[in-house]
């Protein structure tokens, strides 16, 4: 099996919590940049603003530095995360997932017949992770590829023992300030006590059920605290916010008195 194409699953294998840069901008140059700093990079192409040709380009950037790739796409966008997977990407994030049913169809989605229904078409991805052809990238996708259920509703919430139950996924993806929200409509809230006991409670519920974790974290102290808990992969600041503190960092202190 190509090396390439197990970087993540051999990343998350690892003690510890690896770093993943969370990316919102477009342009694969900055995708690249963020790879040569990070364990992972993951595209948010939920709320980001690449086209599909930026997410073609970064996957390749990515993997070409010899860094995994995750992508979350929009909600119950199944053919664009086929479709990123066809591009090369190592794992798919999906949002909103309500409960297992909804899981099981992403993952399904995401695997090869018979475990699955992805549409056979890998060229690029065996291709970009050097494998002889696209039946090697198919049977090797199997313990390579990883899905990701976001659990940042009331009805995930309620119902993330039997998420976890099910056996094609391979992850939970928390997403705090949705979460928050989740717990208490009126208050966004992705740092309260009662989003942080949740957040603590969803990593010991997928480590018991052997899935893998990963969350999202606006700051470095935030994203210690995760570590802390155990969570495997920590998505961290974005970089649209590491470009504007940066920025902002440097212009207070030239005119600083």
């Amino acid at each position: 099996m190509s090396d390439s194409l197990l970087t993540l699953r051999r990343l998350l294998d690892r003690e510890g919590s690896a770093l993943s840069a969370w990316s919102s901008l477009g342009d694969p140059t900055v995708h690249e940049v963020l790879a040569r700093t990070f364990d992972a990079v993951t595209l948010d192409v939920q709320h980001g603003l690449q086209s599909v040709d930026e997410i073609r380009d970064g996957i390749a950037r990515v993997v070409l530095a010899g860094r995994p790739v995750l992508v979350r796409v929009p909600v119950d966008d199944l053919s664009l995360a086929a479709r990123a997977l066809d591009f090369g990407a190592h794992g798919v994030i999906l949002p909103m997932v309500e409960g297992a049913e909804d899981a099981r169809r992403f993952a399904r989605a995401l695997s090869y017949p018979p475990r699955g229904q992805r549409s056979y078409g890998p060229a690029r991805a065996a291709d970009l992770h050097q494998m002889p052809s696209g039946p090697d990238y198919m049977r090797a996708a199997h313990d390579a590829i990883m899905t990701f259920a976001m659990i940042e509703t009331p009805a995930a919430l309620a119902a993330i023992d039997d998420i976890l139950a099910v056996e094609e996924l391979h992850g939970v993806f928390v997403g705090p300030s949705d979460l928050s929200l989740a717990i208490d409509s009126s208050r966004l809230d992705p740092d309260g006590e009662r989003t942080e006991s949740a957040v603590r409670t969803i990593a010991q519920k997928a480590s018991q059920a052997g899935k893998a974790t990963a969350i999202y974290a606006a700051t470095a102290e935030t994203a210690r605290r995760y570590a802390a808990m155990g969570y495997d992969l920590i998505c961290v600041a974005s970089d649209i916010a590491l470009l504007r503190d940066a920025s902002r960092r440097i212009v207070e202190t030239i005119r600083a008195p």
